[in-house]
């Protein structure tokens, strides 16, 4: 018996939907052209239901026009710095506060320019702009005259370029990087003028505090009802479902925490539906799973060295119950380069080479909520447990197999600020 007509076309949109959803919490800024451009017109061809559904459960709002999608993502923590912009590059570099400055200053300086520059000229801009009293009392400054800086601005620039923002149109960063030449851009002011991702503009902010002038950027509207209240804390916890690998019950208030009690079905029923995140519940907290694990910026297990030796750590820090200091991880590392060194790069054997390792490791896990930093070391957290080495199981005579564990999922929260623009 052949399937209705009507039933095959819901199907189909129902697919369509979800592959739109999950490519606007992957990349919040989708582009009309390029490697995305097929994501974006599913986004378009959907962008109602898709401002309905992200207004009404996280407060996020939706922007589509001819030239491209913006998801204007905010996360339900904000202090969370697990997940920086990273360098356009095969070594995706994480952001300093240096290039997080200079990445603002230059924003600054395209918005007052014309639809052309080069980059020399963005220079220029940039120096000019550093000399503000209040940028020198905080002890930045930019020359632009060491190659260092001048590396440090090319980055700003590829990340541009790879959102969307810059156009080349001849000669590159590394001729401007050496001094051998310059680079041109067209400016893509649509792009350009969609990329801030805050309620408020940061021209009418009065606090003064990083955290106090953050909080007020994402500030919502006065919580002077039951309903409004609701909404605030469905909004909050629906952004962290989707944004955190795990959200943990201690690290929530405890209005957040009553409410989760109450609609923790209703609430990844919801994002199950749209997205078809799975939802894991364990004593801990919660962790929507992606069967499909392709929705996520940090993965694990990973090949590679680094991705050996963040497993391996993983296990040993699984089967403790209290933090581990830096120093025990380096001295596990060496113990782990005696075993499994055959099979790591040269320089991973190296002496001195496993503080690197550890670093690695330890950004990747807390970046995953598998383990926090303290000041003792590294504290691991409930969810790791799902990388500790379990019973043996004996299958039949001369055959075992230990169980497998699945991968924790994380959102692409693409930023170019700590979680609150898209990277």
């Amino acid at each position: 018996m052949s399937t209705p007509l009507a039933e095959v076309l819901d199907g189909q949109r129902a697919a369509e939907l979800r592959k739109a959803a999950r490519a606007l919490l992957a990349h919040p800024l989708l582009l009309a052209h390029g490697p995305h451009a097929d994501a974006f017109r599913l986004v378009r061809q959907h962008a109602s239901e898709l401002r309905d559904w992200f207004e009404r459960n996280t407060g996020w709002a939706l922007v589509v026009d001819a030239e491209a999608a913006r998801l204007r993502k905010a996360p339900g923590a904000l202090t969370d710095p697990t997940h920086p912009a990273r360098e356009a590059s095969r070594a995706g570099a994480p952001f300093t506060r240096r290039r997080y400055v200079l990445l603002c200053l230059a924003l600054a300086a395209l918005e007052r320019g014309e639809k052309q520059i080069a980059l020399g000229r963005l220079a220029e801009q940039v120096v000019l702009d550093a000399a503000d009293p209040q940028l020198v009392a905080g002890g930045i400054e930019f020359t632009l005259d060491r190659r260092d800086e001048r590396l440090d601005l090319a980055a700003v620039v590829r990340l541009l370029l790879a959102l969307g923002v810059l156009r080349r149109v001849a000669g590159d960063e590394d001729a401007y990087v050496s001094g051998a030449g310059d680079a041109l851009y067209d400016v893509e002011r649509r792009v350009l003028a969609g990329l801030l991702a805050a309620r408020h503009g940061p021209s009418l902010i009065q606090e003064h505090g990083f955290e106090q002038r953050l909080a007020a950027l994402t500030a919502e509207t006065a919580l002077d009802s039951d309903e409004l209240r609701f909404r605030a804390l469905r909004r909050s916890l629906t952004r962290r479902l989707l944004d955190d690998p795990v959200l943990y019950y201690d690290t929530v208030t405890d209005a957040e925490l009553a409410y989760l009690t109450r609609q923790r079905g209703f609430l990844t029923a919801r994002i199950t539906e749209l997205t078809g995140l799975v939802p894991e519940v364990r004593a801990e907290g919660i962790a929507m799973i992606d069967p499909d694990d392709d929705l996520t910026d940090v993965r694990m297990p990973e090949q590679g060295t680094h991705g050996h030796v963040t497993l391996l750590l993983a296990e040993h820090l699984a089967a403790r119950q209290g933090p581990v200091t830096t120093e025990e991880l380096k001295r596990k590392v060496r113990e782990l380069a005696d075993e499994h060194g055959g099979f790591w790069a040269r320089t991973a054997r190296e002496p001195g080479a496993e503080g690197e390792l550890v670093e690695q490791a330890v950004t990747k896990l807390t970046a995953l909520s598998l383990a926090v930093r303290t000041p003792d070391g590294v504290t691991p957290r409930p969810a790791l447990a799902r990388y500790a080495v379990g019973e043996t199981v004996v299958l039949e005579p001369g055959k075992t197999v230990r169980p497998r564990t699945a991968q924790p999922r994380t959102t692409q929260p693409r930023t170019t600020q700590p979680r609150t623009t898209q990277r």
